[in-house]
């Protein structure tokens, strides 16, 4: 009994070591066969979630139209997707130069598309412009391409496709969007407005169109940090505000981002919120205690006013 005793721990984590790995390569081929031979269109295909939606959907064999504002770097992604594809699982992404702050040139690549494949089964709107500073600094031409950009860029884009998934009642729309369509953050004004603003379409399309069985989801990670960037420890001594913030601005990587996508695309999710402990406390803060959190918002503003930037 007592070597019995001795063994069983070992065989446990070993058994249950087994199951994950089951269970993580069960979950690797399934998500694969979600999008295999599916159209799958993704804005902003050059940015860096872009490209790692490219690579994750690319590998599961989907049907890719990648867009993005410069045709040197959609060529650069396109490369790098068929030097380490196996083109006997994966088809030929097509390239689309597409910049969403020009709405008028969406309509036509939304053509385009359905011309070449004749439907979209799943639409990435992952396109974003981002602006920081004060309000009353920002320019109302700015404010208005922040709009164009984040918010009438997608919804013109998922209007033109949108009748084709609902005649054939499928498809699947995912919205990139940000911790800032659930609460603003100081010196981000026109941007959390704008992706308010698209929260709001997007969830009321997804009860419009549930009856014709086409699925909206929305995925709002925190800010998606860099490939190089790690968050570094917190320090209590500095003022709450700091902490906060600096916890809050602490993203997620890309990789992680597009799993996620690839996860909510197979599971069919309604929404995904994608952050550390602090950003999700935050939005909580922001619900049920939003005097607390106004609180902490205002003595960020006034102490980052007054204090100089360093370096």
């Amino acid at each position: 009994m007592g070597v019995l005793a001795v063994l069983m721990l070992p065989l446990l984590l070993l058994g249950i070591s087994g199951l994950l790995f089951i269970y993580q390569e069960v979950s690797r081929l399934w998500s694969k066969s979600a999008v295999q031979n599916k159209v799958v269109v993704i804005t902003d295909a050059i940015s860096g979630l872009g490209k790692e939606c490219a690579r994750v959907f690319h590998t599961g064999g989907a049907r890719l139209v990648l867009c993005g504002k410069s045709w040197e770097r959609l060529q650069s992604l396109y490369d790098a997707l068929i030097s380490v594809a196996d083109p006997s699982k994966t088809f030929t992404p097509k390239l689309v130069l597409l910049d969403l702050s020009d709405i008028s040139c969406v309509q036509d690549v939304a053509k385009e598309v359905l011309d070449c494949y004749g439907c979209v089964d799943i639409l990435i709107n992952n396109a974003s412009m981002k602006v920081k500073g004060p309000a009353h600094n920002i320019s109302l031409e700015l404010d208005k391409k922040i709009m164009d950009a984040n918010y009438f860029g997608p919804i013109t884009l998922t209007k033109a496709l949108l009748p084709s998934m609902i005649s054939r009642r499928t498809g699947q729309i995912v919205l990139v969007n940000n911790i800032q369509g659930k609460l603003g953050i100081p010196f981000r004004t026109a941007y959390a407005a704008a992706k308010h603003a698209a929260l709001g379409f997007f969830d009321c399309l997804r009860a419009e169109v549930e009856e014709y069985d086409v699925v909206v989801s929305t995925v709002s990670p925190a800010f998606i940090r860099s490939y190089h960037v790690h968050p570094g420890q917190g320090n209590w001594e500095a003022s709450i505000w700091k902490f906060f913030f600096r916890r809050l601005t602490y993203g997620v990587h890309p990789v992680d981002v597009a799993e996620e996508v690839m996860h909510t695309v197979r599971r069919k999710k309604q929404e995904v919120f994608l952050a550390n402990p602090i950003p999700k406390a935050a939005v909580y803060i922001r619900t049920f205690f939003p005097e607390v959190f106004f609180a902490v918002v205002a003595c960020g503003v006034k102490e980052k006013l007054n204090v100089p930037e360093e370096g």
